[in-house]
């Protein structure tokens, strides 16, 4: 199961059905993803906990919203398991014109692609969100 792909299609989902929270299986990945869209103010906060009773972590994420709309509209999964998209870091440029963001897998962790540029480090294009 591709984790990361069940947290992207959930938050789009939410986002078109109205629904303020989402709670996701816990991954690292998933986690480090859903930070970086935090700071990027697609989503207003990321929490892991464990229900009781459970052995499993969930990840519970609730979506910004400005003037009453949802910020996140649209994602998609670019670096896929059967397939995985790398780029230099002079190739990683601007995506929709500095409205989305593209997330990036490097050796020095989970980033937006222009913490990526600015650091002139490449990695795989995990996903994009606008």
């Amino acid at each position: 199961m591709d984790r990361l792909s069940n947290m992207l299609s959930a938050l789009k989902n939410a986002s078109m059905a109205g629904k303020p929270v989402v709670e996701i299986m816990y991954s690292k990945e998933c986690e480090e993803v859903a930070k970086v869209l935090r700071e990027k103010g697609f989503l207003e906060s990321v929490k892991v906990f464990k229900p009781e009773k459970t052995s499993v972590k969930r990840i519970h994420i609730e979506l910004a919203k400005a003037d009453g709309i949802f910020t996140l509209t649209e994602t998609r999964r670019v670096s896929k398991p059967g397939r995985r998209i790398y780029r230099g870091a002079d190739e990683i440029g601007t995506f929709k014109r500095g409205f989305g963001v593209m997330v990036v897998s490097t050796s020095k962790g989970i980033m937006s692609s222009g913490e990526a540029r600015k650091k002139k480090i490449g990695g795989e294009i995990l996903c994009e969100v606008y």
